[in-house]
Protein backbone atom coordinates (compact mmCIF):
# COMPACT_ATOMS: atom_id res chain seq x y z
CA UNK A 1 0.00 0.00 0.00
CA UNK A 2 2.99 2.59 0.73
CA UNK A 3 4.50 1.35 -2.39
CA UNK A 4 1.66 2.08 -4.18
CA UNK A 5 1.17 5.58 -2.69
CA UNK A 6 4.53 6.07 -3.18
CA UNK A 7 4.39 5.41 -7.18
CA UNK A 8 1.33 7.89 -7.48
CA UNK A 9 2.95 10.78 -5.64
CA UNK A 10 6.65 10.46 -6.76
CA UNK A 11 5.72 12.32 -10.25
CA UNK A 12 4.08 14.88 -8.44
CA UNK A 13 7.07 15.28 -6.33
CA UNK A 14 9.17 15.40 -9.31
CA UNK A 15 7.27 18.11 -10.86
CA UNK A 16 7.07 20.42 -8.05
CA UNK A 17 10.80 19.82 -7.33
CA UNK A 18 11.56 20.92 -11.10
CA UNK A 19 9.37 23.96 -10.49
CA UNK A 20 11.26 25.22 -7.11
CA UNK A 21 14.59 24.16 -8.80
CA UNK A 22 13.49 26.56 -12.36
CA UNK A 23 12.37 28.87 -9.80
CA UNK A 24 16.07 29.42 -8.38
CA UNK A 25 17.78 29.08 -11.44
CA UNK A 26 15.74 31.30 -13.87
CA UNK A 27 15.04 34.91 -13.70
CA UNK A 28 11.81 35.04 -16.29
CA UNK A 29 10.52 38.51 -16.08
CA UNK A 30 11.01 42.04 -14.33
CA UNK A 31 11.85 41.53 -10.50
CA UNK A 32 11.92 38.03 -11.04
CA UNK A 33 9.58 34.47 -11.01
CA UNK A 34 7.38 36.25 -8.13
CA UNK A 35 7.89 39.52 -9.55
CA UNK A 36 9.14 40.75 -6.61
CA UNK A 37 12.74 41.33 -6.47
CA UNK A 38 13.64 38.28 -4.22
CA UNK A 39 15.84 35.65 -4.57
CA UNK A 40 16.08 34.39 -1.15
CA UNK A 41 18.02 31.40 -1.76
CA UNK A 42 20.89 32.67 -3.96
CA UNK A 43 24.01 32.89 -2.51
CA UNK A 44 25.68 36.10 -3.95
CA UNK A 45 29.02 37.72 -2.94
CA UNK A 46 28.72 40.79 -0.47
CA UNK A 47 31.28 42.85 -2.07
CA UNK A 48 32.63 43.17 -5.97
CA UNK A 49 34.55 45.61 -7.94
CA UNK A 50 35.71 45.63 -11.43
CA UNK A 51 38.65 43.14 -10.33
CA UNK A 52 36.32 40.79 -7.64
CA UNK A 53 33.63 38.16 -8.01
CA UNK A 54 33.66 39.51 -11.68
CA UNK A 55 33.03 35.85 -13.70
CA UNK A 56 32.78 38.11 -17.12
CA UNK A 57 31.77 41.80 -18.39
CA UNK A 58 30.28 42.26 -22.19
CA UNK A 59 29.53 45.20 -23.64
CA UNK A 60 26.25 45.71 -24.68
CA UNK A 61 25.60 48.68 -27.78
CA UNK A 62 23.59 51.55 -27.81
CA UNK A 63 21.08 52.25 -25.04
CA UNK A 64 18.39 50.70 -23.10
CA UNK A 65 17.25 50.36 -19.44
CA UNK A 66 15.55 46.61 -20.20
CA UNK A 67 16.42 43.99 -17.61
CA UNK A 68 18.00 40.96 -18.51
CA UNK A 69 15.61 37.65 -18.21
CA UNK A 70 17.37 34.57 -18.19
CA UNK A 71 16.24 30.84 -18.88
CA UNK A 72 18.70 28.17 -18.74
CA UNK A 73 22.03 29.11 -20.36
CA UNK A 74 20.26 31.93 -22.45
CA UNK A 75 20.36 35.89 -21.64
CA UNK A 76 17.66 37.64 -23.18
CA UNK A 77 17.64 42.00 -22.97
CA UNK A 78 17.33 44.75 -25.31
CA UNK A 79 18.92 48.01 -26.46
CA UNK A 80 17.89 50.53 -29.17
CA UNK A 81 19.75 53.39 -30.93
CA UNK A 82 19.52 56.70 -28.59
CA UNK A 83 17.14 57.76 -31.69
CA UNK A 84 15.13 55.14 -31.52
CA UNK A 85 15.15 54.62 -35.02
CA UNK A 86 16.52 50.70 -34.07
CA UNK A 87 15.60 48.20 -31.67
CA UNK A 88 17.20 45.13 -31.23
CA UNK A 89 17.05 41.83 -28.63
CA UNK A 90 20.43 40.30 -27.77
CA UNK A 91 20.87 37.01 -26.38
CA UNK A 92 23.83 36.64 -24.36
CA UNK A 93 25.26 33.07 -23.36
CA UNK A 94 24.98 32.67 -19.74
CA UNK A 95 27.76 31.05 -18.99
CA UNK A 96 30.57 32.70 -21.72
CA UNK A 97 28.86 35.81 -21.64
CA UNK A 98 29.54 36.02 -25.18
CA UNK A 99 26.71 37.12 -27.54
CA UNK A 100 25.06 34.52 -29.30
CA UNK A 101 22.20 36.75 -31.49
CA UNK A 102 21.63 40.57 -31.93
CA UNK A 103 18.43 41.03 -34.01
CA UNK A 104 17.45 44.23 -35.19
CA UNK A 105 12.96 43.96 -34.89
CA UNK A 106 12.36 47.42 -35.13
CA UNK A 107 12.95 50.71 -37.23
CA UNK A 108 10.62 53.02 -36.95
CA UNK A 109 11.05 56.04 -39.45
CA UNK A 110 10.33 58.89 -36.94
CA UNK A 111 10.02 57.62 -33.30
CA UNK A 112 8.13 59.70 -30.69
CA UNK A 113 10.23 61.66 -28.27
CA UNK A 114 11.12 59.76 -25.25
CA UNK A 115 12.76 61.24 -22.49
CA UNK A 116 16.43 61.51 -21.98
CA UNK A 117 15.87 60.08 -18.82
CA UNK A 118 14.26 57.00 -20.45
CA UNK A 119 14.97 54.80 -23.17
CA UNK A 120 13.11 53.30 -26.14
CA UNK A 121 14.34 49.87 -24.71
CA UNK A 122 13.21 49.73 -21.03
CA UNK A 123 10.48 47.39 -21.28
CA UNK A 124 11.59 44.23 -19.90
CA UNK A 125 11.13 40.89 -22.02
CA UNK A 126 9.53 38.19 -20.65
CA UNK A 127 10.91 34.56 -21.02
CA UNK A 128 9.53 30.33 -21.07
CA UNK A 129 11.35 27.46 -22.28
CA UNK A 130 11.38 27.36 -26.25
CA UNK A 131 10.01 31.23 -26.05
CA UNK A 132 10.76 34.80 -25.28
CA UNK A 133 8.50 37.48 -25.91
CA UNK A 134 10.23 41.13 -26.71
CA UNK A 135 8.13 44.24 -26.33
CA UNK A 136 8.78 47.67 -27.38
CA UNK A 137 5.09 49.50 -26.54
CA UNK A 138 3.53 51.17 -29.78
CA UNK A 139 6.82 50.15 -31.50
CA UNK A 140 5.87 46.17 -31.79
CA UNK A 141 5.96 43.57 -29.72
CA UNK A 142 7.58 39.81 -30.91
CA UNK A 143 7.57 36.18 -30.25
CA UNK A 144 10.86 34.66 -30.83
CA UNK A 145 11.71 31.06 -30.78
CA UNK A 146 14.83 30.62 -28.15
CA UNK A 147 16.31 27.33 -29.98
CA UNK A 148 16.35 28.91 -33.65
CA UNK A 149 15.95 33.16 -32.99
CA UNK A 150 12.86 32.49 -35.63
CA UNK A 151 10.68 35.23 -35.17
CA UNK A 152 7.18 33.02 -34.48
CA UNK A 153 4.51 36.38 -34.56
CA UNK A 154 4.51 39.87 -34.58
CA UNK A 155 2.01 42.51 -33.67
CA UNK A 156 2.80 46.22 -34.29
CA UNK A 157 -0.83 47.56 -34.22
CA UNK A 158 -1.42 48.36 -30.76
CA UNK A 159 -1.58 52.25 -30.31
CA UNK A 160 -0.45 54.49 -27.60
CA UNK A 161 1.60 58.04 -27.88
CA UNK A 162 3.87 56.91 -24.94
CA UNK A 163 4.20 60.57 -24.54
CA UNK A 164 8.01 59.95 -22.81
CA UNK A 165 8.92 56.39 -24.00
CA UNK A 166 7.51 53.15 -23.15
CA UNK A 167 8.50 51.71 -20.21
CA UNK A 168 5.79 49.08 -18.93
CA UNK A 169 7.05 45.36 -19.16
CA UNK A 170 4.92 42.09 -20.72
CA UNK A 171 3.68 39.39 -18.13
CA UNK A 172 2.92 35.63 -19.18
CA UNK A 173 -0.05 34.22 -17.22
CA UNK A 174 -1.40 31.25 -18.57
CA UNK A 175 -1.76 31.49 -22.57
CA UNK A 176 -2.19 35.17 -22.38
CA UNK A 177 0.83 38.06 -22.63
CA UNK A 178 -0.32 40.84 -21.04
CA UNK A 179 0.88 44.12 -22.15
CA UNK A 180 0.03 47.73 -20.76
CA UNK A 181 -0.40 50.59 -22.52
CA UNK A 182 -0.09 54.14 -20.59
CA UNK A 183 -0.22 56.87 -22.95
CA UNK A 184 -1.64 60.30 -23.29
CA UNK A 185 -3.80 59.46 -26.11
CA UNK A 186 -4.51 55.90 -24.71
CA UNK A 187 -4.63 53.76 -21.73
CA UNK A 188 -5.52 50.07 -21.72
CA UNK A 189 -4.29 46.52 -21.17
CA UNK A 190 -4.41 44.31 -24.09
CA UNK A 191 -3.93 40.28 -23.50
CA UNK A 192 -2.54 37.72 -26.30
CA UNK A 193 -2.59 34.60 -27.21
CA UNK A 194 0.66 33.89 -26.26
CA UNK A 195 1.02 31.15 -29.14
CA UNK A 196 -0.47 33.15 -32.20
CA UNK A 197 -0.41 36.95 -31.02
CA UNK A 198 -3.78 37.05 -31.52
CA UNK A 199 -6.15 39.48 -28.99
CA UNK A 200 -8.08 37.53 -26.95
CA UNK A 201 -9.00 40.58 -24.96
CA UNK A 202 -8.91 44.66 -23.94
CA UNK A 203 -9.70 46.52 -21.35
CA UNK A 204 -9.45 50.58 -21.56
CA UNK A 205 -9.23 52.30 -17.94
CA UNK A 206 -11.81 54.93 -18.34
CA UNK A 207 -10.28 57.16 -15.92
CA UNK A 208 -11.29 60.85 -15.48
CA UNK A 209 -8.50 62.81 -15.66
CA UNK A 210 -8.07 66.66 -14.13
CA UNK A 211 -5.71 68.12 -16.45
CA UNK A 212 -4.97 67.57 -20.24
CA UNK A 213 -0.89 67.90 -19.35
CA UNK A 214 0.01 64.14 -20.90
CA UNK A 215 2.55 63.52 -17.85
CA UNK A 216 -1.19 62.98 -15.88
CA UNK A 217 -1.66 59.87 -18.22
CA UNK A 218 1.07 58.76 -18.40
CA UNK A 219 1.88 55.49 -16.77
CA UNK A 220 5.17 52.76 -16.52
CA UNK A 221 3.88 50.13 -13.96
CA UNK A 222 4.06 46.61 -14.94
CA UNK A 223 0.93 44.55 -13.56
CA UNK A 224 1.32 41.63 -11.26
CA UNK A 225 -1.09 38.71 -10.61
CA UNK A 226 -2.72 38.08 -6.91
CA UNK A 227 -5.12 35.60 -5.70
CA UNK A 228 -8.02 36.73 -3.36
CA UNK A 229 -10.55 34.09 -1.95
CA UNK A 230 -9.57 31.89 -4.53
CA UNK A 231 -9.63 34.34 -7.25
CA UNK A 232 -6.75 35.56 -9.12
CA UNK A 233 -6.40 39.53 -9.91
CA UNK A 234 -4.67 40.85 -12.41
CA UNK A 235 -3.27 44.60 -10.20
CA UNK A 236 -2.35 47.05 -12.65
CA UNK A 237 -1.66 50.78 -10.78
CA UNK A 238 -1.87 53.81 -13.40
CA UNK A 239 -2.02 57.73 -13.30
CA UNK A 240 -4.35 58.66 -11.29
CA UNK A 241 -5.89 55.21 -10.65
CA UNK A 242 -5.15 51.39 -9.46
CA UNK A 243 -6.91 49.05 -10.98
CA UNK A 244 -7.72 45.26 -10.32
CA UNK A 245 -8.62 43.06 -13.60
CA UNK A 246 -10.04 39.30 -14.04
CA UNK A 247 -6.57 38.30 -15.90
CA UNK A 248 -9.21 35.85 -18.20
CA UNK A 249 -11.28 38.37 -19.08
CA UNK A 250 -10.16 42.04 -18.79
CA UNK A 251 -13.19 42.58 -16.85
CA UNK A 252 -12.71 45.48 -13.96
CA UNK A 253 -13.07 43.94 -10.54
CA UNK A 254 -12.11 47.54 -8.54
CA UNK A 255 -10.68 50.58 -8.60
CA UNK A 256 -8.85 53.00 -6.11
CA UNK A 257 -8.72 56.68 -7.12
CA UNK A 258 -5.08 57.02 -6.04
CA UNK A 259 -4.70 60.24 -8.02
CA UNK A 260 -1.02 60.99 -9.18
CA UNK A 261 0.77 60.42 -12.07
CA UNK A 262 3.64 58.11 -14.15
CA UNK A 263 3.23 55.14 -11.52
CA UNK A 264 6.45 52.92 -12.43
CA UNK A 265 6.71 50.48 -9.49
CA UNK A 266 5.65 46.80 -9.65
CA UNK A 267 2.52 46.31 -7.38
CA UNK A 268 3.02 44.21 -3.97
CA UNK A 269 0.83 41.76 -2.14
CA UNK A 270 1.35 40.29 1.52
CA UNK A 271 -1.11 40.52 4.74
CA UNK A 272 -3.81 40.43 2.50
CA UNK A 273 -2.99 43.69 0.79
CA UNK A 274 -1.79 45.40 -2.06
CA UNK A 275 0.84 47.85 -2.19
CA UNK A 276 1.58 49.94 -5.13
CA UNK A 277 2.42 53.76 -5.56
CA UNK A 278 1.68 56.36 -7.99
CA UNK A 279 5.07 57.85 -8.28
CA UNK A 280 4.46 61.70 -8.47
CA UNK A 281 1.54 63.59 -6.16
CA UNK A 282 -1.33 61.58 -5.27
CA UNK A 283 -1.68 58.76 -2.56
CA UNK A 284 2.27 57.69 -3.57
CA UNK A 285 3.00 54.49 -1.34
CA UNK A 286 -0.34 53.05 -0.39
CA UNK A 287 -2.15 49.69 0.98
CA UNK A 288 -5.34 48.28 -0.34
CA UNK A 289 -7.43 45.23 0.74
CA UNK A 290 -8.69 44.18 -2.41
CA UNK A 291 -11.12 42.45 -1.40
CA UNK A 292 -13.57 44.33 -2.58
CA UNK A 293 -15.56 45.42 -5.90
CA UNK A 294 -16.32 48.62 -7.80
CA UNK A 295 -14.97 51.89 -7.12
CA UNK A 296 -13.32 51.20 -3.28
CA UNK A 297 -11.34 54.15 -2.49
CA UNK A 298 -13.03 55.39 0.35
CA UNK A 299 -13.97 51.68 2.09
CA UNK A 300 -10.58 49.60 1.00
CA UNK A 301 -7.31 51.61 1.58
CA UNK A 302 -5.83 50.84 4.57
CA UNK A 303 -2.98 53.13 4.68
CA UNK A 304 -1.24 55.95 2.80
CA UNK A 305 2.61 57.34 3.22
CA UNK A 306 4.01 60.21 1.72
CA UNK A 307 7.66 60.78 2.88
CA UNK A 308 10.48 59.68 0.35
CA UNK A 309 8.57 57.63 -1.87
CA UNK A 310 10.52 56.27 -5.32
CA UNK A 311 9.20 57.35 -8.37
CA UNK A 312 11.04 54.87 -10.34
CA UNK A 313 12.40 51.71 -8.42
CA UNK A 314 10.17 49.58 -6.54
CA UNK A 315 9.62 48.75 -2.84
CA UNK A 316 10.70 45.49 -1.67
CA UNK A 317 8.26 43.39 1.01
CA UNK A 318 10.46 41.62 3.55
CA UNK A 319 8.51 39.64 6.37
CA UNK A 320 6.34 42.20 7.90
CA UNK A 321 8.13 45.32 6.26
CA UNK A 322 8.67 47.51 3.41
CA UNK A 323 12.19 48.58 2.31
CA UNK A 324 12.78 51.24 -0.48
CA UNK A 325 14.98 53.73 -1.66
CA UNK A 326 13.60 57.22 -3.12
CA UNK A 327 14.47 58.67 -6.07
CA UNK A 328 17.76 60.70 -4.27
CA UNK A 329 18.92 58.02 -2.26
CA UNK A 330 16.29 57.81 0.95
CA UNK A 331 16.09 54.62 2.19
CA UNK A 332 13.40 53.66 4.30
CA UNK A 333 11.76 50.91 6.44
CA UNK A 334 7.95 50.97 6.37
CA UNK A 335 5.73 48.45 8.62
CA UNK A 336 3.42 46.63 5.70
CA UNK A 337 0.72 46.33 8.13
CA UNK A 338 0.42 49.98 9.22
CA UNK A 339 2.33 52.27 7.26
CA UNK A 340 4.25 53.15 10.06
CA UNK A 341 7.95 54.47 8.95
CA UNK A 342 10.55 52.78 11.16
CA UNK A 343 13.39 54.46 9.82
CA UNK A 344 14.79 56.73 7.16
CA UNK A 345 18.64 57.30 6.09
CA UNK A 346 20.31 58.30 2.78
CA UNK A 347 22.18 56.20 0.72
CA UNK A 348 24.53 57.50 -1.74
CA UNK A 349 23.63 58.40 -5.30
CA UNK A 350 20.15 58.51 -7.11
CA UNK A 351 18.28 55.52 -7.56
CA UNK A 352 16.36 54.18 -10.79
CA UNK A 353 16.72 50.42 -10.64
CA UNK A 354 15.05 48.23 -8.51
CA UNK A 355 16.43 46.48 -5.23
CA UNK A 356 16.55 42.33 -4.58
CA UNK A 357 16.62 40.66 -1.53
CA UNK A 358 19.18 37.42 -1.58
CA UNK A 359 21.47 36.25 1.04
CA UNK A 360 19.79 37.63 3.28
CA UNK A 361 20.53 40.85 2.39
CA UNK A 362 19.10 43.94 0.76
CA UNK A 363 21.10 45.18 -2.65
CA UNK A 364 20.09 48.75 -3.88
CA UNK A 365 22.25 50.06 -7.48
CA UNK A 366 22.56 53.45 -7.73
CA UNK A 367 23.06 55.85 -11.02
CA UNK A 368 26.48 56.28 -10.77
CA UNK A 369 27.87 52.32 -10.15
CA UNK A 370 27.84 52.06 -6.29
CA UNK A 371 25.52 49.29 -4.75
CA UNK A 372 24.81 49.43 -1.18
CA UNK A 373 24.16 46.54 0.77
CA UNK A 374 22.39 46.96 3.70
CA UNK A 375 20.57 44.32 6.43
CA UNK A 376 16.96 43.90 6.74
CA UNK A 377 16.61 45.50 9.95
CA UNK A 378 13.82 47.30 11.16
CA UNK A 379 15.69 49.75 14.07
CA UNK A 380 17.92 51.56 12.08
CA UNK A 381 19.83 51.42 8.32
CA UNK A 382 22.77 49.13 9.04
CA UNK A 383 25.16 49.23 5.85
CA UNK A 384 26.62 45.75 5.09
CA UNK A 385 28.53 46.91 1.93
CA UNK A 386 29.37 49.92 -0.74
CA UNK A 387 29.99 48.25 -4.10
CA UNK A 388 31.56 50.21 -7.42
CA UNK A 389 31.65 49.60 -11.00
CA UNK A 390 33.12 50.93 -13.89
CA UNK A 391 29.05 52.62 -14.53
CA UNK A 392 25.74 52.80 -13.33
CA UNK A 393 22.54 51.10 -13.25
CA UNK A 394 19.45 52.34 -14.85
CA UNK A 395 18.01 48.35 -15.33
CA UNK A 396 17.33 46.59 -12.40
CA UNK A 397 18.88 43.43 -11.99
CA UNK A 398 18.79 39.39 -12.24
CA UNK A 399 19.83 36.48 -10.25
CA UNK A 400 19.97 32.75 -11.40
CA UNK A 401 21.37 30.73 -9.55
CA UNK A 402 24.06 31.93 -7.03
CA UNK A 403 25.26 34.66 -9.69
CA UNK A 404 23.75 38.54 -9.79
CA UNK A 405 23.51 39.58 -13.36
CA UNK A 406 23.69 43.30 -13.60
CA UNK A 407 23.42 45.61 -16.39
CA UNK A 408 24.86 48.77 -15.86
CA UNK A 409 24.53 51.61 -19.21
CA UNK A 410 27.52 50.19 -21.32
CA UNK A 411 27.65 46.71 -20.01
CA UNK A 412 26.16 43.85 -18.60
CA UNK A 413 28.05 41.63 -15.98
CA UNK A 414 28.42 38.23 -14.32
CA UNK A 415 29.08 38.73 -10.75
CA UNK A 416 29.77 35.95 -8.75
CA UNK A 417 31.59 34.28 -5.75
Amino acid sequence: MIRSIARLLLPLLLLVGARVAGAVDNWPEFRGPGGDGHADSAKLPLTWSETEHVRWKTAIHDRGWSSPVIWGDQIWLTTATQDGTQMFAVEVDRKSGAILRDVLLFSPAEPAFCHPYNSYASCTPVIEPGRVYIHFGSYGTVAIDTATGKKLWTRADLPCDHFRGPGSSPILWHNLLILTFDGFDFQYLVALNKLTGQTVWRSDRNIHYDSDDGDYHKGFSTPTVIQVAGQEQLISPSAGATMAFDPATGRELWRVQSGGMNAAARPLFGHGLTFATTAYQGYQLFAVRPDGSGDISSSHVAWKFAKSVPSRSSPLLIGDHLFMVADKGVASCVDAKTGEALWQKRLPGEYTASPIFASGRIYFFNEDGRSPVIAPETTELHELALNKLDDGCMASPAVAGNALFLRTKTHLYRIEQ
